[in-house]
């Protein structure tokens, strides 16, 4: 068939071509002749793709995901928000550093013409991000908390606007365009000074642990109520700034409260059937999501030919959504990344390409940057402290409260691009507000922990989290630690059988930790009750009483260590993770000593750790037994189900104390024991184990000691269970290692 119709199309081809006219003649006889004209005819090809609209837009995001997710990486490292990294690294790729250092490079990737496609692409994903942003508010909680917030939220908004209007005051003569009216130009100042940006506000109370508390809690609705409270008056302060008067935004401002009337009592009672009927995602299809997007879209148009700007519609087209939570959650899934991951980094660049700080060329301008610093924190954090004390908070939480209140971050940025785009804010003034932005944002974290800090000098602190205690007479608490929801269960199964028929009471709490300071607070109920169902399952079947505990952490290993040690737990059993329990019995550590990786590891001296599990295993294991001061066990899952048949490691003499936990094993399990004594075989040694088995009632003449001096794999696949001490660990790990890949589920134990 091939050859038939590749025939036939040659044919057709050479008849074509003799029929050519001359233009085409010409242009085929200037092609190439030889591969290194091609060359020149490909490189020229090659620079016009790259130069081409297109070509430089993908160009420059992949530049700006790069670089994005690099300084967010950064300034978590540093307990800051990804975002403050993110807004940062707008900057860098600005004028302000890249222009100023490689201005041809600068030219290059960000050419003036190419601007319009970031910002309209930004745009774009700051609708889908307050859309976000308005799910994230929960109506009714904000409702039911309003008594108790309304005057710590509306002082901390309205105390800074009434100190922006009086900054504006002096500095609309000098610095504003002589085509701004003054009450635009204040407006924009004050509103600017005001906001309080919740999404960031929300996962620094999730970082300090802080969610489910009353601090937290009174934060999240203060900032929730000011948020609804500041849009509001962005949207007067946008249909004022349009119309040019007071007189003129009164039509703005009434067509806008039809809109608002229209979408809550149409739209969202509408809404709030559809939540009940579409709540989980085998009924939500696209025919829906594509509905919500829709609404999305009108809602935004409506509000930007009002005069409010398309990001008010999108922040309200949220807000309205059902109040079930499920469906919000899925709403988000389908936003929340996208707009999170690729559109706000454009947007944050797009800000910081705007934003050059070479503007500020003289110590006045840099000391009226220094002004708006000082008056936004003086604005928010005092207001907000006078407020909560006013409404009977301690100093201690009134101080942690102006700190979180004084948070801005993207909130703070979207408002100063709508009046930079407006032609209200000037170029260095934008950049001084940018500026403040940024320091605002950072130095909450900072305050927080000095204001811990001092109440812990001068000994009037008691931290949110439980201070040490020693460990409880009559009761045993083991903490629990796992990450995958199936792993739970299992390792609750082994915590049981170890422990069940300790003398004293058992008490088992479960942790389990979702690492990223960027999870949603709308998800984090979710990961709760997915992560705790088969242990909770679990501990109904064994009939055991379970404690749980949820929190969301930037480095797991410390705070797990942190609350095993502050909280007097007896045991921390934690999980060995997937890069050994995952691997099958039958592989051995040699599939990954191929030449290849051998040669790497020797001409480069790259650490094992990076290839082999058992390595990734031993700095784990290391890192709980260093930090904790309790016995930790680290349990490693090979399709563990009862420790029926258990083989217990004994190389060094102060491994022996393994037995004890072999001894709580047999009364719970009935488990036959195996002793596999490494020590030698010299009498004493042999003498030592049997004379501590003697002080065991239940190992009496009941566990059978085998005294070898090898690990083989013949003898570890006979059991479904082992226990081993960590130092015996680490040196078998490093002349057993083949060996061990034949080993049953293991518990690595600390003495």
């Amino acid at each position: 068939m091939l050859l038939v119709f590749g025939g036939l199309m040659y044919f057709i081809i050479k008849e074509g071509e003799a029929r050519q006219i001359q233009e085409a003649i010409s242009v085929s006889n200037e092609a190439p002749h030889d591969l290194k004209e091609g060359f020149f005819v490909f490189k020229d090809l090659l620079m016009h793709h790259v130069e081409s609209s297109i070509g430089i837009l993908l160009l420059q995001i992949i530049v700006i995901l790069i670089t994005c997710r690099l300084f967010g990486w950064l300034f978590a490292k540093m307990q800051q928000p990804t975002v403050i990294g993110e807004i940062v690294a707008g900057i860098v790729l600005g004028p302000s550093v890249l222009g100023h250092l490689l201005p041809s490079v600068s030219a290059f990737l960000f050419p003036f013409d190419s601007l319009q496609n970031i910002n309209m692409l930004s745009q774009f994903g700051l609708i889908l991000f307050m859309f976000a942003i308005g799910m994230e508010l929960n109506i009714t909680e904000v409702r039911q908390k309003l008594k108790e917030t309304i005057l710590i939220s509306h002082t901390s908004t309205i105390f800074p606007f009434f100190l922006g209007m009086v900054t504006a005051y002096f500095l609309y003569n000098k610095y504003a365009y002589e085509s701004t009216p003054f009450l635009s130009f204040a407006l924009f100042v004050s509103i600017a000074l005001s906001i309080t940006a919740f999404p960031v506000l929300a996962r620094i109370i999730q970082e300090k642990g802080l969610t489910k508390t009353h601090l937290g809690t009174i934060s999240l609705a203060s900032a929730a109520n000011g948020d609804i409270t500041a849009w509001c008056l962005l949207a007067v302060v946008v249909a004022i700034a349009q119309a040019g008067s007071m007189l003129s935004a009164i039509y703005n401002i009434g067509f806008s409260f039809i809109y608002l009337l229209l979408m809550f009592t149409v739209i969202r009672p509408f809404l709030r059937m559809i939540g009940h009927i579409y709540h989980n995602k085998e009924v939500v299809d696209k025919g829906l999501v594509a509905f919500m997007f829709l609404l999305l879209i009108v809602s935004s148009y409506l509000t930007e030919i009002l005069g409010l700007h398309a990001l008010f519609g999108a922040f309200v087209a949220g807000v309205v959504m059902p109040d079930n939570i499920k469906f919000r959650k899925i709403m988000t899934e389908k936003v929340e990344d996208v707009s999170l991951a690729l559109f706000l980094p454009l947007f944050f660049v797009s800000t910081g390409l705007r934003t050059e700080i070479g503007l500020l060329n003289s110590p006045e301008l840099w000391y009226m940057c220094g002004i708006f610093i000082l008056v936004a924190i003086i604005g928010k954090f005092g207001g907000s402290l006078v407020a909560a004390r006013f409404v009977g908070e301690t100093w201690k939480d009134s101080l942690y409260i102006g700190a979180l209140m004084n948070t801005r971050g993207l909130m703070e940025l979207v408002v100063l691009t709508i009046g930079y785009d407006m032609k209200i804010l000037t170029p260095p003034i934008f950049v001084m507000l940018v500026l403040m932005t940024l320091v605002t944002t950072f130095m909450t974290t900072p305050l927080i922990s000095f204001i811990q800090f001092c109440y812990q000098v001068f000994g009037k602190y008691k931290s949110h989290k439980v201070e040490w205690q020693q460990p409880q007479p009559g009761v045993f608490k083991v903490l629990l630690s796992f990450g995958r929801a199936s792993n739970g269960q299992v390792m609750l199964d082994v915590a049981h059988q170890m422990f069940a028929h300790t003398k004293d009471k058992l008490e088992i709490t479960a942790l389990h930790l979702t690492v990223g300071s960027d999870v949603n607070p709308l998800h984090t109920d979710n990961f709760e009750e997915v992560s705790f169902g088969p242990i909770l399952y679990g501990a109904q079947k064994l009939n055991i009483p379970l404690k749980t505990r949820y929190e969301v952490s930037n480095n797991a290993g410390q705070d797990i260590c942190e609350i095993a040690n502050k909280e007097g737990y007896d045991f921390l059993l934690v999980g060995a993770g997937i890069s050994l329990s995952d691997l099958p019995n039958d592989i051995a550590a040699n599939q990954y000593r191929t030449s290849f990786y051998d040669k790497f590891l020797r001409h480069f001296k790259a650490p094992e750790s990076w290839f082999y599990p058992g390595e990734l295993l031993k700095d784990k294991t290391k890192m709980f037994i260093e930090q904790s001061l309790c016995p930790v066990g680290v349990f490693v899952n090979r399709k563990f189900v009862k420790a029926s048949n258990t083989l217990i490691v004994i190389h060094f003499a102060e491994d022996l104390f393994l037995l004890n936990y072999a001894d709580h094993l047999k009364q719970t399990t009935g488990s036959d024991l195996t002793i596999l004594n490494l020590m030698s075989n010299e009498a004493k040694d042999i003498d030592l184990v049997t004379q501590r088995l003697f002080e065991y009632t239940e190992l009496q003449h009941k566990a059978i000691v085998y005294n070898g001096n090898k690990l083989t794999q013949s003898v570890l696949s006979a059991y479904n269970f082992m226990l081993i001490s960590y130092n015996t660990w680490n040196l078998l790990s490093e002349v057993s290692n083949e060996e061990l890949q034949k080993m049953p589920s293991t518990l690595i134990l600390s003495k």
